[in-house]
């Protein structure tokens, strides 16, 4: 997984992420939402409507002060503490 800062800003920010489809963005997407200080969190994967682009970019807008490189950490820790959960059910089920 490659990833380029687009743009950072205080409370926005826009970031590829290539190598990545839909199942892993929209779980990531997800997650951000659910993480305190994010107003918005979405992604474009679509390369017509976007002059090209082929890879997906991650688009984080943050209120109340706080660092979007923060939010996207603490989501990404969420997402694989969630998916970490799941693999231990699935293994004491099977």
């Amino acid at each position: 997984m490659d990833l380029r800062v687009i743009e950072k800003g205080d409370a926005e920010l826009t970031i590829e992420i290539a190598g990545e489809d839909h199942t892993f963005m929209n779980g990531l997407k997800g997650s951000l939402l659910e993480t305190e200080g994010v107003a918005a969190a979405s992604y474009d994967m679509n390369p017509e409507q976007s002059g090209g682009q082929t890879e997906p970019v991650l688009t984080i807008k943050t209120e109340d002060g706080t660092d979007p490189l923060d939010a996207l950490q603490s989501a990404a820790e969420r997402m694989g503490d969630e998916l970490r959960d799941f693999a231990d059910a699935f293994e004491a089920a099977a």
